[in-house]
């Protein structure tokens, strides 16, 4: 009886969410629908029913939020997940990555509880199931994002030097710093493209140039691009900064230069590791065979 009372509550519970998300069902209000219209943001302000998804999520995601630091900084995961969000340019923030992350705990979770129970595995290893399936999810979750976050900066690594030549040609032609940015982000479709984008973004929005590129190379984290940012710095104290930023596309292409042949270098080793292996058993077998008889002979 407990049991299916409990049942009826979730069904309940679950069933009010979703049909309060259908506007078949739930009418919005005459001010709700008239609120789009008015000056300024329209979502400010909004009221929001006591059970909606919208209300749901405010609630949870504070609560997820700091849950999920702490898991972090207990399974030694230090890095800055807002950071690492924005430079991969993730649609939600830190709090609804967080409650996806803790979504999956806890499907991961009960997928191992009702595992265990339907096996009728031993304590001990109902126990470490349980515990190490949220463990595997949380990190699993914060792996993705770290692959993300480091193909990014790899991305940007390998493009900076086409970009940095592209906007010392547009420099040395005459124009400014600003709408030569503005061209690269408008012609590019590339991860260098994609920050310009967001960088012009927030000149427009008050930010100086300056400002907005030391911003990009905080959230990029790449060291190029920091060597990259005090050249442009020089816009107004220079007359010649095409040539400079020419000069520290040719380092930059330097550096990607060496790092390629270091590739190919380890690589090449890597090729002989199956090589001597298949080379070094079947020497040994054809060394042990003589010794053993020597052995033996001796022996006898």
């Amino acid at each position: 009886m407990r049991l299916a009372l409990l049942a009826c509550l979730g069904l309940w519970a679950g069933t009010t969410l979703v049909l309060a998300d259908r506007r078949w069902f739930a009418r919005v209000p005459l001010h709700r629908r008239l609120r789009a219209y008015a000056a300024g943001d329209p979502s400010a302000g909004a009221d929001r029913a006591l059970l909606s998804p919208e209300s749901v999520r405010d609630v949870v995601a504070p609560l997820a939020r700091d849950v999920g630091e702490r898991i972090a900084r207990l399974l030694g995961v230090h890095d800055d997940t807002a950071m690492r969000l924005s430079r991969v340019h993730a649609d939600g923030d830190i709090g609804a990555f967080r409650v996806r992350q803790v979504g999956w705990m806890t499907a991961c979770t009960a997928i191992a509880a009702l595992s265990v129970a339907a096996l009728r595995a031993p304590a001990l290893v109902a126990a470490a199931a349980v515990i190490a399936a949220p463990a595997v999810a949380f990190l699993v979750v914060e792996q993705r994002l770290a692959t993300a976050s480091a193909r990014w900066q790899r991305r940007i690594f390998l493009e900076l030097p086409v970009v940095a030549e592209q906007l010392a040609m547009l420099l040395s032609a005459g124009y400014s710093l600003a709408s030569a940015l503005t061209r690269l982000s408008t012609r590019g479709s590339g991860a260098c493209a994609s920050d310009l984008r967001r960088v012009v973004g927030r000149v427009r929005q008050g930010l100086s140039e300056v400002d907005a590129l030391r911003e990009w190379a905080a959230v990029a984290g790449v060291p190029a691009l920091d060597r990259l940012v005090p050249v442009l710095e020089l816009n107004r104290a220079t007359g010649d900064l095409g040539r400079l930023v020419s000069e520290e596309a040719r380092a930059i292409r330097r550096d990607v230069q060496r790092e390629l042949v270091q590739t190919m270098e380890r690589r090449a080793q890597q090729v002989w590791i199956p090589v001597t292996v298949a080379t070094l058993v079947p020497g040994v077998v054809f060394l042990a065979i003589p010794f053993i008889e020597a052995l033996r002979l001796f022996s006898s």
